[in-house]
């Protein structure tokens, strides 16, 4: 009689949720860039925003379905260490952003992620990475890589480098939230550990916002897009991806937020009227063979 690989059928049950997660961080930049037209705000202050909003509306639902609150000291440093790589995340990002450019920037920090994961684990042994994974990460970088393009305007080295450094530091911070989410806490699940290390993180990156000059236009729309940026790409997207991490290997987990870059420039083809190219187009097409590939598990 054929048993089944228990193995498969966990990571099976976690992969939706990362799926989910990843569409919905594709939105977050759409949202976030008319929220910043509409607010004035600047992106850093749009980074703050979504973490302070996101992390209270999980802290509402907490509150309002009276669940459990975390316990323990292990749980309560579990929430503080989340807190930090959530800001420390999005401060470097934008601080690779503010030196480079955005497609550079995004280039290096989400493709540089899974790899880290991928290397992290096949030095502890807690994967096998073998010619397929491997391969399978290559394609998504390529694919990657073409779908975001390179800077067209010769950057100088002066810029390239103090931005790549902190485009790298990003994605060691969402590198280590990744595996740091991946091993559970007694006493602690995904909603309290999002919604309170989010809140926590804004916090942290509420000075930095202020000090760039903080402004918000008080609009209706100013104030949907914010509710729809905290909610969906934020507390609800990072729920889920911490959730699907209970089950499935880091490593695929960080391959799966490659969707994010992904469905974040067809919707600035299709909303925006943002143009991509043959290159582009290949680089979409590269990107969901490979994150298809993730998608299927291996039997060991």
């Amino acid at each position: 009689m054929l048993v089944p690989d228990t193995s498969i059928t966990r990571a099976r049950t976690g992969l939706p949720l990362l799926v989910i997660a990843g569409v919905l961080w594709g939105t977050g930049g759409l949202i976030g860039t008319l929220l910043a037209r509409e607010s004035g705000l600047s992106a850093l202050g749009v980074a703050a925003a979504r973490l302070g909003l996101g992390g209270l509306l999980l802290v509402a639902f907490l509150l309002f379905t009276r669940q459990s609150w975390p316990r323990g000291r292990a749980a309560w440093t579990r929430i503080a260490v989340l807190g930090l790589l959530a800001a420390e995340f999005q401060a470097c990002y934008f601080a690779a952003v503010a030196h480079t450019t955005v497609s550079l920037a995004t280039l290096l920090t989400i493709g540089a992620s899974p790899v880290l994961v991928l290397l992290f684990e096949a030095v502890t042994g807690r994967r096998r990475v073998g010619p397929r994974v491997a391969a399978t990460a290559g394609l998504a970088l390529l694919g990657l890589a073409l779908l975001v393009g390179v800077p067209e305007n010769g950057l100088d080295l002066d810029r390239v480098v103090p931005g790549g450094t902190f485009a790298l530091l990003a994605a060691a911070g969402f590198a280590t939230m990744t595996l740091v989410g991946a091993r559970p806490v007694e006493g602690l699940d995904e909603l309290a550990s999002t919604g309170l290390g989010f809140t926590f993180g804004s916090l942290l990156l509420a000075p930095l916002a202020l000090a760039g000059g903080l402004t918000f236009t008080a609009t209706p729309a100013a104030f949907g897009l914010l509710l729809v940026l905290g909610a969906g790409p934020t507390a609800i997207a990072y729920a889920f991806y911490f959730r699907g991490l209970r089950t499935a290997a880091a490593g695929t987990a960080a391959l799966m937020a490659l969707l994010e870059p992904l469905v974040g420039t067809a919707l600035a083809v299709v909303v925006l009227g943002e143009r991509l190219g043959v290159v582009g187009w290949t680089g979409a097409g590269l990107l969901i063979v490979a994150l298809v590939l993730a998608s299927r598990p291996v039997s060991a």
